[in-house]
């Protein structure tokens, strides 16, 4: 039982991280990445369609994302979800293909998204601690039902500590590196 509780608790925490660099690849560092677009959703033939299921998407240049329909005649609508949708940049149609130029940051800009990208991290970080707590939790439970015994009790929420430590330096890591992309542009 401890171990599945070991277990549940690491791939929870492996969820956690793996939240967290989904929500920076939606974070715009001043480098196209075709993740900006993975919350835009088309209307296509009357239902909502992700765009990335529309369209191709690719990185010809640095800072420019070139949008390729498959079906022609979503043009138009593909065009006009970019606009209503929170990217913030203006797309470019040229009858065949839909660019998006990635603007340069400011200095300014820069440091706001280092802190939301600060903000993520903690957010994550929490979001580790509360599963490490819960894992505790079902420990000093198994503990009360005499499941374990208090010294088995102890090496296990080492473990369960040894793994939140783990994947709080992984985000960390992931945090520094990102907000290092995004201060070098």
């Amino acid at each position: 039982m401890t171990q599945e509780i070991l277990k549940e608790t690491q791939a929870r925490m492996k969820q956690s991280e793996q939240a967290y660099v989904r929500e920076l690849g939606s974070i715009r560092a001043g480098r196209a990445n075709p993740s900006l677009l993975n919350r835009v959703n088309v209307e296509y033939y009357g239902a909502p369609t992700p765009l990335n299921q529309l369209a191709q998407i690719s990185v010809p240049e640095p800072r420019v994302l070139l949008i390729t329909p498959y079906d022609k005649s979503a043009l138009g609508n593909i065009e006009k979800a970019i606009n209503q949708s929170d990217i913030g940049i203006p797309p470019s149609n040229d009858g065949n293909v839909i660019r998006l130029v990635v603007p340069a940051l400011t200095e300014e800009r820069r440091r706001d998204i280092a802190k939301q990208v600060g903000k993520e991290a903690e957010n994550a970080k929490i979001a580790v601690r509360n599963i490490r707590r819960d894992a505790m939790d079902s420990l000093k439970k198994a503990e009360k039902s005499g499941d374990l015994t208090e010294d088995d009790l102890r090496q296990y929420e080492e473990e369960v500590q040894k793994l939140t430590d783990a994947s709080v330096k992984a985000i960390d890591k992931l945090s520094s590196e990102k907000e290092k992309e995004i201060i070098e542009g």
